[in-house]
């Protein structure tokens, strides 16, 4: 349950501009957290416009839905903001009606380009109350299409399965320090160990201050984003090499295993919390700030991984804005560089050794395409198949060319959407 604002009218006020910012840009939510509107705020109203900007962008398409027979006409952007808002309060957020009618109008009334339009809020809010809750379709949480794609690529059932995933509120996941206690920290943390040796935690708060944060036990990490780099059974006397390493997960994961590891990024601000995050670990590696495509180093390394950008459609359990702000287009421009880099990243592995290629991405055209082209013009590697249930995958994510397609549905209590393939380069080089 989301904690009540202590200021009803300026926490509802940034979750304007936040849903504002998701649906603007991709990354939007971030930005907009550190200005504007929630600069100044306490903790409880910052966390109130998040949870509220978050729940409403998981049921935004169920919303339209029934936003749209209500509209004769579209109104203005930021009053359709301010009734999707309202709707995900009066369904889907804990907020008394007459709360969630009110302070929708009020915040109509406080801005002269909305001030107009408060009269059709109210109308459209009570009007919606009187029609009662509507029934929960998974086929309206997803973009059209987005379900379109998902349901050529995997099937109908699945399809479904995946979209009936974008309206759950995810638990917390921690990945371990190697050789800390997995039990005696799930103890600690109320929390559920899964397959691989991930910790799934129910509870909510402030993170820094949860049991083992300030020694440096855990990271947060989704179970199907450390499947990856456990593929790679790196050791301390490998060298290894984490190409676009932000935000750091798979890096903390391959130091942790003593291996001698080389982290790549071209943002330098996002490898400011790699580095930060390898400090509160007592880890070591060496952080690069460069392109990973054009990174002038002759260096070659027992096992690289490559977690290419991609359009982050998995990624939507924890950032739902992903789904809005992907474009059809982005898929093939995203492909592109993903081919380039993926070559880039070949050339690094050392003859004999492992490359792991992954993409938070639900899109073939990311995942299992991308990878047939590039053995098809690599005669030097092959697929080096992942066991069923390896790395803690589900067994069901199992393809039968031995990568891993981890869907969102299947875990208990969902997980990330990521693609994965781990090749051998032959001794010859």
């Amino acid at each position: 349950m989301t904690e009540a604002p202590h200021d009803d009218l300026a926490a509802r006020r940034a979750a304007l501009t936040l849903l504002e910012a998701a649906l603007d840009r991709r990354g939007g939510i971030d930005e907009a957290m550190a200005s504007g509107p929630l600069h100044g705020l306490d903790v409880r109203d910052r966390a109130f416009a998040r949870a509220l900007t978050l729940a409403t962008l998981r049921r935004l398409g169920a919303i339209d839905r029934l936003l749209a027979p209500k509209l004769t006409r579209e109104p203005p952007a930021r009053v359709k903001m301010l009734l999707r808002l309202g709707v995900a309060q009066l369904f889907w957020f804990d907020t008394p009606d007459h709360a969630a009618v009110s302070t929708s109008v009020a915040l109509a009334d406080r801005d002269k380009a909305t001030r107009p339009f408060k009269g059709l809020v109210n109308a459209i809010l009570r009007g919606l109350l009187r029609d009662g809750a509507p029934n929960d379709d998974p086929e309206q949480l997803a973009p059209p299409w987005l379900l379109a794609r998902w349901t050529s690529a995997w099937g109908a059932e699945t399809a479904r399965a995946i979209a009936g995933e974008i309206a759950a509120e995810p638990a917390t996941d921690l990945s371990l320090r190697r050789g800390d206690d997995i039990e005696r920290l799930a103890a600690e943390l109320e929390a559920e160990a899964l397959p691989g040796g991930t910790l799934r935690v129910a509870r909510r708060g402030d993170l820094a201050q949860w049991p083992g944060f300030n020694e440096g036990r855990w990271w947060v990490q989704d179970a199907a984003a450390a499947v990856p780099a456990r593929l790679m059974h790196l050791n301390a006397e490998q060298t290894a090499l984490d190409l676009c390493a932000a935000p750091g997960g798979k890096t903390l994961q391959m130091a942790a295993s003593g291996a001698a590891v080389v982290a790549v990024d071209r943002s330098a601000d996002r490898l400011k919390r790699v580095r930060e995050n390898l400090d509160r670990m007592s880890l070591e590696a060496e952080i690069v700030a460069v392109d990973a495509g054009t990174w002038d180093d002759d260096r070659t390394f027992d096992a690289v991984l490559l977690d290419a950008p991609c359009s982050a459609t998995g990624t939507f359990r924890r950032h739902p804005d992903v789904l809005w702000a992907a474009r059809p287009g982005d898929i093939a421009k995203l492909a592109a560089v993903q081919t380039r880099l993926l070559d880039s990243a070949a050339a690094r592995v050392a003859p004999g050794g492992r490359l792991v290629y992954c993409v938070c991405s639900l899109e073939p055209e990311e995942g299992e395409q991308q990878i047939a082209a590039f053995l098809a013009r690599n005669s030097a590697f092959s697929t080096e198949p992942a066991a069923a249930g390896e790395g803690g995958a589900p067994p069901a994510s199992l393809t039968p060319q031995g990568w891993l397609r981890l869907l969102p549905h299947q875990r208990p209590g969902g997980q990330d959407g990521f693609f994965v393939a781990r090749l051998r380069r032959d001794e010859a080089g």
